[in-house]
């Protein structure tokens, strides 16, 4: 089997995918309409941000597997994946730390104006009294939206800066918010009421598109400091806008609308000021909050887990394309001999009696001499189905379990 690595991962994990009993080709600027054209005889792909498209995947013949190294995986077209039989896999909150850190690297920059104190000392100022004003952070409300890895993240860090942390989240219920050391509120509007810097870690979906609206930014108090590192679709930014200038908000961005790809020039109208100087005060950075040897290792280290995984266990770790629950409604036990073709005759009057078999496990006993295999079906198999099966001197025995309905 060859494993395609299609974009730039870190050279340890690179190293130890070679020791694995696969063939690594290693070609990391491919590009996506190349990809296609690369993935003959590829049993396994892993990504970062190059796209792998529904043609991609259908010209993929031998392909088993696809691992996104990162935390998202909207780059991969699951549903074409997932109607060829091909796991997709991520690497969920490896980069959790490295995006907190640069979130508060962000709201300090914002209340101490940091960006403009060390641009004004390298111009050979010293404007002591002009930076020497600041709010400070101590004792201070941060809303969190969002509570998931680095959500969480972030919750450690505000509470060893001496901020209140409450948090938003669709489920978060009173008793996980008190186990992970924040105040859960009802709503985002509550939270962005409530909240003195307010942070968004929501992961992008149609419910969550534009999520901070209009509404909930005009809800945040006069001088707030808001911060997204997280998706641009998330934030209204038109109106984010015009509340900011109305509320005199700061805001910090490390995400933005139509970002360049491939190019080193960028212009948005987040940063644009009145010729007189004044307005809101924006600082950014250029989507770089995962970006650190930490988080890269992290990531690819969980790269190589989940390949070594399929490889040598047959289990994938972070599989999202898995269905959570299956049409099986009976589970079938059969107990055989574990013989050459024992299993196969089963499975061919199972097929003969037009029974749909959802999952199946099979479990040797030691000497190698009986098994047990478990077959989760759809439809109750008939006395006529179950006496053909008995029928085989080697089936020791046959039960049918009806499964729970926790539908």
């Amino acid at each position: 089997m060859r494993l395609l690595i299609a974009d730039k991962l870190h050279p340890r994990a690179v190293e130890e995918l070679r020791t694995l009993p696969i063939d690594v080709v290693y070609e990391p600027g491919l590009t996506r309409d190349e990809l296609a054209g690369a993935l003959a005889g590829v049993g396994i792909l892993v990504v970062r941000s190059t796209e792998v498209t529904a043609p991609a995947i259908e010209a993929a013949r031998e392909l088993h597997l696809i691992v996104r190294a990162g935390a998202e995986f909207r780059t991969i077209d699951v549903r074409a994946a997932s109607k060829r039989g091909i796991y997709v896999a991520n690497c969920p909150g490896k980069n959790a730390a490295a995006v907190a850190e640069l979130v508060f690297g962000l709201i300090l920059g914002l209340d101490r104006r940091i960006p403009d104190a060390v641009a004004s000392l390298r111009a050979g100022k010293w404007e002591r009294a002009e930076y020497g004003k600041a709010e400070g952070l101590y004792g201070k409300t941060i809303g969190i939206a969002g509570l998931g890895a680095i959500g969480r993240e972030v919750a450690v860090r505000a509470r060893a800066f001496g901020l209140h942390p409450l948090a938003w989240s669709r489920g978060l219920t009173a008793q996980r918010a008190n186990e992970l050391g924040v105040t859960a509120v009802s709503s985002i509007d509550e939270l962005a009421q409530k909240s003195d810097i307010f942070t968004v870690h929501l992961p992008l979906t149609d419910r969550t598109r534009q999520i901070v609206s209009r509404r909930v930014l005009s809800l945040l108090p006069k001088g707030a400091i808001f911060v997204n590192a997280a998706r641009a679709d998330l934030v209204d930014y038109p109106a984010l806008r015009e509340v900011a200038a109305q509320k005199n908000l700061r805001l910090a961005f490390d995400v933005y609308p139509d970002e360049p790809k491939g190019k080193h020039e960028y212009q948005t109208s987040l940063f644009d000021k009145p010729a007189d100087g004044s307005g809101t005060l924006v600082y950014g950075t250029p989507h770089i909050a995962a970006s650190t040897d930490q988080a890269q290792l992290a990531i690819a280290t969980e790269t190589v887990r989940i390949i070594r995984s399929f490889l040598l266990e047959g289990n994938v770790p972070h599989v999202v394309n898995v269905s959570g629950a299956t049409a099986a409604r009976f589970q079938m036990v059969i107990r055989m001999d574990d013989k050459v073709g024992t299993f196969a005759n089963v499975l061919n009057v199972i097929k003969r009696h037009g029974i749909n078999v959802e999952e199946v496990t099979n479990t040797v006993f030691e000497g190698g001499v009986a098994s047990c295999a478990k077959l989760r079906i759809v439809s109750r198999p008939s006395e006529t189905c179950l006496s053909e099966i008995r029928a085989f001197d080697e089936v020791l025995h046959v039960d049918v379990v009806t499964l729970p309905n926790f539908a």
